[in-house]
């Protein structure tokens, strides 16, 4: 009579060996079923993070273009000093002709009178430097001579050191012309990574983040009322930046079809005759802090803590500011981001 007894479970290796075959199975039909899944159904990275990605590659682009405005000021300040440093060689080279045509004269009309004094020949030789250091010669010149001789030597030195500071200069606007072109680069790429991002998103959303203010931080709390501009040249440049409004964002740009954060902000005040540095940094020590509760219309507000963008505060808790590539010069709260400082220029 056969037995209706159930086979005994597998045990030892043989129950590994099953368990893991189950395991495997498992976990492929779960992969399976995940790649079967509905288009959309499948974890994406959130559009939130898109957009964050976005904010940081254009803080980190409004970084590297300050940086550019920095290196392209300095390039600008260094070709002034060349430009005022070969002037002033080719007004010594000038004096230095003169002053030895003069000694020619003087050679001429000796040469005339009898021949000309072997200390002279020696005054006007190529090197008269190595003249006054041979004081047996000196004794054979009259005070004129030795005068005019020792003119011509502190003229030649000083030519030589405008030379060797010309060279210098030159140098120097080497080495910044490379930092801005190295700087341009950093901005270039930031910015094309981040179109690239922005490019991934619907169109719909794409508008929206164009119209939204960067950082999605909360706004502080609107300041009271419009308020006064704190001077003539205030409420000048308030106009300046406010004809501004709707011009497009153009890093390394100060106006007047195009501009950058401190770009806006340096024509907006030269428009009331006021000379501000070209970055925002520089700008935001400028003049006099005030807190921010103080703020009037005209002061400038930098943001974050290294100051990398700035905006013009307008009253009624608002900012008229450059914000990103893709945005025209627009109003936005002045708390859209973190505060670093308030100036009164």
């Amino acid at each position: 009579m056969g037995s209706h007894r159930r086979p005994a479970a597998p045990t030892g290796p043989d129950r590994c060996v099953r368990t893991a075959t189950i395991t495997v199975l498992s976990a492929a039909a779960t992969a399976a079923a995940l790649a079967a899944a509905p288009a959309g159904a499948a974890p994406q990275e959130p559009r939130a993070d898109t957009k964050a990605k976005v904010d940081r590659l254009y803080e980190q682009a409004e970084q590297a273009t300050e940086a550019y405005n920095k290196a392209d000021e300095r390039a600008d300040t260094l070709r002034g000093q060349v430009d005022r440093a070969k002037d002033r060689v080719a007004r010594g080279q000038e004096r230095i002709n003169t002053m030895r045509g003069a000694l020619g004269s003087l050679a001429g009309a000796q040469y005339r009178a009898g021949g000309i004094d072997p200390a002279l020949a020696l005054m006007l030789s190529s090197d008269p430097d190595g003249y006054l250091d041979k004081a047996s010669a000196l004794s054979r010149l009259s005070a004129r001579q030795s005068g005019e001789l020792t003119k011509l030597q502190q003229a030649q030195r000083a030519l030589a050191q405008e030379r060797a500071e010309a060279t210098r200069k030159l140098t120097e606007l080497e080495k910044s012309r490379k930092t801005v072109a190295r700087h341009k680069r950093t901005v270039e790429s930031k910015l094309a990574k981040a179109r690239q991002l922005l490019n991934s998103l619907p169109e719909e959303e794409r508008d929206a983040d164009g119209r939204s203010s960067r950082s999605g931080r909360g706004e502080l709390p609107d300041l009271a009322g419009a308020g006064a501009p704190a001077s003539s040249r205030a409420a000048a440049a308030i106009a300046a930046a406010r004809s501004a409004v709707g011009k497009p964002y153009v890093w390394g740009a100060n106006g007047p079809s195009g501009f950058d954060c401190s770009g806006l902000t340096q024509w907006s005040y030269s428009r009331a005759g006021v000379g501000l540095p070209r970055t925002s940094q520089a700008q935001a020590g400028a003049g006099r802090q005030v807190p921010l509760s103080q703020a009037q219309p005209g002061d400038l507000v930098a943001y974050r803590d290294d100051a990398s963008h700035i905006g013009m505060y307008v009253g009624n808790g608002q900012v008229v500011h450059a914000p990103y590539p893709g945005a025209a010069v627009r109003y936005d709260p002045v708390g859209m981001m973190p505060v670093s400082s308030v100036t009164r220029v």
